[in-house]
C-alpha cells in the first residue's frame, strides 16, 4: 500500500495492491499502473522524476 496523487481527481489517496493493474522494470526504471479510487488509470514510475505519477496509456505497461 502507498499513497499517490492521482492526476484525475487531484487527490492523494491511499494505493493497495489489488488496485495494480501491471508492472515492469524496463533499463533500471520501474513503472506501475494502477486504478485510482475515481477509476483512472495511473502510472507511477521512478524514473528522472522520481515518484512521477501520469495518466496511463494503453501502451505504458503491460
Amino acid at each position: 500500500m502507498f499513497a499517490n496523487h492521482c492526476t484525475a481527481c487531484d487527490q492523494t489517496m491511499l494505493i493497495f495492491p489489488s488496485q495494480v493493474t501491471g508492472m515492469a522494470r524496463i533499463e533500471g526504471v520501474t513503472a506501475m499502473t494502477y486504478t485510482c479510487w475515481c477509476g483512472s488509470e495511473q502510472l507511477w514510475h521512478d524514473g528522472l522524476t522520481a515518484g512521477a505519477t501520469e495518466p496511463a496509456t494503453a501502451a505504458t505497461v503491460a
